[in-house]
């Protein structure tokens, strides 16, 4: 097949929640495209097209829902992306550009990376769309600054250990949700609850700010979208 007949994928970040904190470029994006990928979960939500769409007309697009595994097994992760790039590629064969949401900034934790992996192999063009990313959004939300000259910026998913917390600098923790009560109990063992922060569903209706760690009560309902600043 010739190169001219085939469609591109455009990983496209559409930020953290809020419709307002989408690029020119990625509204620009979703609109040239003809078929639009967007994670959908199990009971059928599709988070990052319903923050879309309230920046882009979606009435003629051809929407490709799918399905990502929550699992960490490698090999359920590896035959959810080939899964997922067997459909996108459905679209590519007829030349049909697709753009395929993420929330926050693809870059940083984002599954469309692994999607690209598998049809840049398969011999189809691909492009990344830069975005918000959700940690720089919730220090907005706080007014607060994430680095200063002399201190690193350290990022980390929501299985962080003590050994990360240790290090100098300001400790990002993403996607906190499942591992929430965990990471309160470490930062509560090394006194830094004062000096923690946590935002939860930034940008969304739901969203919760927390300007303190020492604010939080147990049990309170976040969802998976939780994250933690500590400075």
């Amino acid at each position: 097949m010739e190169e001219k007949n085939r469609g591109k994928l455009i990983g496209v970040s559409i930020g953290p929640g809020d419709p307002e904190l989408m690029t020119l470029k990625a509204v620009r994006a979703i609109e040239s495209a003809s078929v639009i990928a967007t994670p959908r979960t199990k009971s059928g939500q599709m988070l990052a097209f319903d923050i879309a769409k309230q920046a882009v007309d979606m009435s003629s697009k051809t929407v490709l829902p799918i399905y990502f595994t929550m699992s960490r097994d490698p090999e359920v992760l590896k035959k959810a992306h080939e899964e997922a790039a067997d459909k996108i590629e459905e679209y590519l064969k007829q030349g049909l550009d697709v753009a395929m949401l993420n929330l926050g900034d693809q870059s940083v934790f984002g599954t469309y990376c692994y999607v690209q992996d598998v049809i840049r192999d398969r011999g189809y063009e691909t492009e990344m769309v830069a975005g918000v990313t959700s940690f720089c959004a919730i220090a907005s939300l706080l007014g607060i600054s994430l680095t200063d000259m002399n201190r690193p910026l350290i990022i980390t998913p929501g299985n962080v250990t003590s050994e990360v917390i240790d290090n100098d600098g300001t400790k990002v923790i993403m996607k906190s949700g499942k591992k929430l009560e965990e990471v309160i109990s470490l930062l509560k063992e090394k006194g830094l609850l004062a000096r923690s922060a946590m935002v939860a569903d930034a940008g969304l209706p739901s969203q919760k700010i927390y300007k303190s760690l020492e604010e939080y009560e147990e049990g309170d309902d976040l969802g998976y979208f939780a994250t933690i600043i500590v400075k």
